[in-house]
């Protein structure tokens, strides 16, 4: 189980190494995602709160990145978190998330992307539940839920 001190570890002296890479040009992605899924996963944008379409849904399956499938989140430790994002307290395996550390806005926090595509996702905060304490913030456009009944297909 991962915890604050590993996502801060990554963010400082670098991630795990993912399964596979895909890379595309910025061309290649406008082809395949949508305009507000381009603009939160290739340049860093959020959605507002509470108007994600994932933010109340609870079905069983995994969250995938919208830009390349790869499995970043499991149904089973999504919580409400009332801010407004889907939330998690684990990712799915601990080499699909890449955390970096982010300054913009004035503050510091630590960004995560797909470890595979680099897709921007969300961020990561230690104010969530135990036993992690983590809370990965997550924009809805960043994702795409496979319902165990599409997974069993």
């Amino acid at each position: 189980m991962l915890t604050w001190k590993d996502i801060i570890n990554f963010s400082v002296n670098g991630n795990p190494k993912p399964d596979r890479r895909v890379e595309k040009t910025e061309e290649e992605w406008k082809a395949i995602l949508t305009p507000e899924q381009f603009r939160i996963t290739r340049k860093a944008g959020t959605e507002a709160p509470h108007s994600g379409g994932l933010c109340t849904t609870y079905e069983a399956g995994k969250y995938n990145c919208v830009c390349c499938n790869t499995p970043l989140f499991d149904s089973t430790i999504k919580f409400n978190s009332g801010t407004g994002w889907p939330s998690f307290s684990q990712p799915i395996k601990e080499n699909a998330i890449k955390y970096i550390r982010d300054t913009s806005f004035g503050m510091v926090r630590v960004e995560v992307q797909c470890n595979t595509c680099d897709a921007h996702q969300g961020h990561v905060f230690p104010d969530g539940p135990e036993p992690s304490g983590l809370r990965y913030c997550i924009n809805s456009e960043s994702m795409v839920l496979q319902t165990e009944e599409q997974i069993s297909e």
